[in-house]
């Protein structure tokens, strides 16, 4: 079953299964800035756009060959791609707000080993998310600042619209890990508690 370390802010890792075709897990950042738990190698890492506190790769272990896609490879030509990375399925989306430039900005759909998950980068509602309730995403994660990203309301607006199994709600409070008072004001269906440092089976 994977596995999912939430490291606060807008920074995961995410841990697949060993399978008889692969004898170790494949690990993946997505977003790496916050928090800590970068000592296990890396065999990819994503990030959804070219501001400090989601693009600190640098604080990742990475195994020979680790793979870094960034937006550049994701948003090529105004084309979000798709790929495929070992068996795990990347899909560039939508993302952007007046803060964040959609042309430099992407969120990521992740599947792998039959779990779907959603990491929306920093953004507001876009119009994409209307067609997320047909892929029935596993888990989904939203920024919520209300600063930089949208604010809880619209957070919960995107969580409704997207219809996760699971929706996070992250990127609360610049400079902190997380908000858990904020996180618990958020009234989204499907609501999942999230820990800075604790690791989930999915």
């Amino acid at each position: 079953m994977p596995k999912l370390l939430y490291q606060g802010h807008a920074s995961f890792r995410l841990t697949a299964d060993v399978s008889p075709q692969r004898a170790w897990p494949r690990v993946i950042y997505i977003d790496p800035f916050a928090g800590e738990g970068y000592d296990v190698p890396a065999d990819l890492i994503l990030v959804t756009h070219d501001h400090r506190d989601h693009n600190r790769i640098h604080l990742c272990a990475q195994n020979s060959g680790c793979r870094v896609i960034t937006q550049t490879e994701a948003l090529v030509g105004g084309q979000h791609n798709r790929l495929d990375v070992d068996g795990i399925v990347i899909e560039a989306a939508e993302a952007g707000n007046l803060m964040h430039n959609p042309q430099k900005c992407v969120g990521y759909l992740v599947t792998l080993d039959g779990v779907k998950l959603y990491f929306s980068g920093d953004t507001a509602k876009t119009k994409q998310m209307e067609t997320f309730a047909a892929l029935a995403l596993d888990y989904a994660f939203f920024p919520g600042d209300g600063l930089f990203n949208m604010n809880l309301k619209e957070a919960a607006d995107c969580a409704r619209l997207v219809d996760a199994k699971h929706n996070g709600i992250i990127h609360l409070k610049p400079g902190a890990l997380y908000d858990r008072k904020k996180a618990e004001k958020w009234d989204a269906p499907n609501k999942m508690a999230l820990e800075p440092g604790r690791e989930m089976e999915l």
